[in-house]
């Protein structure tokens, strides 16, 4: 056993934790985990416990797929490992406790279907260049009842309780216990609200370095789930449970750091030469980052003209009609607000993949189009994203730049699990190109992602 879990065996033990949730995030962003007894941890070897490549080809209704030759070549084995440090004790399930696991193969060579390695590597590539990338994510989500057949409805229906706490949005504390319980875990979770539609809230966390980030927020949205289950209700991060109600976002506030940790991204009042090469790169490759950053058919009936979501490939100053949003804050607090992603998005992958849209406007030296001013859903001047998962993903397909960054093996598993949910829609729905919310998509999405 490598140092580093011997030393993770002690601080466990000493902190009263007896079982170890070894988690992380498959392709299509579902919670895998394994639990570990401590007492055990001094037997594990190679850095953390093996799982059958087939996790990366499983659908959310267990189909298991032949993407990347995972099955032809016979349901290879790979290796966790354990990021000691990422380690927090559960404070709603005493003697348990979660830490992020990345993945090797079993000759310990990176595994490249695994999204947290792909952000790894992205984050290598920006620090090549003497550069931190530090993200910040918002994330909204729904809790939802049970009806009696199974199916779900909102626990709320009151409209108009957009940024509000307390009694009227939350009369069984539901939401004060879960931000409570988020605090104790140790994510850096610093507030939380009701949303603009009934039974939708936001948590927020504190921004950082991107990996630590996207580990922290894995693990809110883990941690989101299981509480809400214990409570005997469900909670949904799809981009759009109800037909009738608002989507659930996942924006990205995106910023660059020196070595130093000096914020790069301004001059002054104005965003810097680095920041507005960023945004080029990110609205060059928006078509394609679509696809990564709303991963299901749902995710398209939230996005469009007039919803509060992206609609149009452009940027602008404090504009929430633009698919990507310039804050006002300057000096130290200077970021992008990439609003692009749906709740359902893989935190690992969608930040992977708008760092390398980044990268690339970075590397290519590229100008930003002109800001979108106004209601810009409406300036027919910039390009509209693509509206259904089969077009983002062959915008993505068509996108060889930002593939090459990514690397094949992981976008094309990718694009055989999300080509496979289009043929089981098209098959299942009598109108699959409806705007409505269909129980297709709930049983799909609603408690899986």
């Amino acid at each position: 056993m490598s140092r580093s879990l011997v030393n993770l065996q002690s601080e466990l033990t000493e902190a009263g934790i007896d079982v170890l949730r070894v988690v992380y995030a498959d392709i299509i962003g579902t919670v895998r985990s394994k639990d570990l007894l401590v007492s055990q941890l001094d037997k594990v070897n190679h850095g953390g416990p093996t799982f059958c490549q087939g996790v990366w080809v499983t659908t959310t209704q267990g189909g298991v797929l032949d993407g990347g030759d995972v099955l032809s070549d016979g349901l290879e084995d790979f290796v966790t490992q354990i990021v000691p440090e990422s380690w927090r004790a559960l404070p709603w399930e005493p003697g348990v406790a979660y830490v992020v696991a990345g993945a090797n193969n079993p000759d310990m060579t990176p595994n490249e279907f695994a999204p947290r390695t792909l952000l790894e590597r992205i984050v290598g590539e920006y620090r090549a260049l003497g550069l931190t990338p530090v993200v910040g994510p918002e994330l909204e989500f729904y809790i939802a009842d049970r009806n009696e057949d199974g199916s779900f409805r909102r626990a709320l229906t009151q409209p108009g309780r957009v940024y509000t706490s307390g009694a009227t949005v939350d009369p069984k504390g539901t939401f004060l216990h879960l931000l409570r319980m988020l605090d104790q875990l140790r994510i850096d979770v610093f507030a939380g609200n009701h949303e603009f539609s009934p039974s939708q809230y936001e948590i927020n966390i504190w921004h950082g370095e991107a990996l630590d980030a996207c580990d922290r927020i894995f693990m809110l949205k883990a941690g989101v789930k299981d509480l809400i289950a214990r409570l005997g209700q469900a909670a949904t991060f799809s981009g759009k449970p109800w037909s009738d109600e608002g989507g659930s976002g996942f924006h990205l506030h995106v910023s660059l750091e020196s070595a130093e940790g000096e914020n790069l991204m301004h001059e002054g009042r104005d965003l810097s030469v680095l920041a507005q090469r960023m945004i080029a790169g990110i609205v060059a490759h928006a078509p394609a980052l679509t696809a990564l950053c709303n991963p299901t058919i749902n995710a398209f009936k939230r996005l469009g003209p007039d919803t509060l979501a992206p609609y149009r490939a452009n940027w602008g100053y404090d504009n929430r009609s633009a698919m990507l949003r310039i804050p006002p804050e300057r000096g130290s607090g200077t970021r992008l607000e990439v609003r692009l992603a749906d709740g359902a998005a893989n935190p690992y992958l969608m930040t992977a993949a708008i760092l390398a849209a980044g990268l690339d406007g970075i590397r290519r030296e590229l100008d930003a189009p002109p800001a979108a001013v106004g209601y810009s859903y409406e300036d027919e001047t910039q390009e509209i994203l693509p509206m259904t998962l089969a077009g983002a993903l062959d915008a993505l397909r068509a996108d060889s730049a930002l593939i090459e960054l990514l690397g094949g093996p992981l976008v094309d598993v990718f694009e055989v699990m999300k080509r496979d949910e289009i043929e089981r829609y098209t098959e299942a729905v009598d109108d699959p190109e409806t705007r409505d919310v269909t129980e297709w998509e709930v049983k799909e999405y609603f408690l899986d992602l």
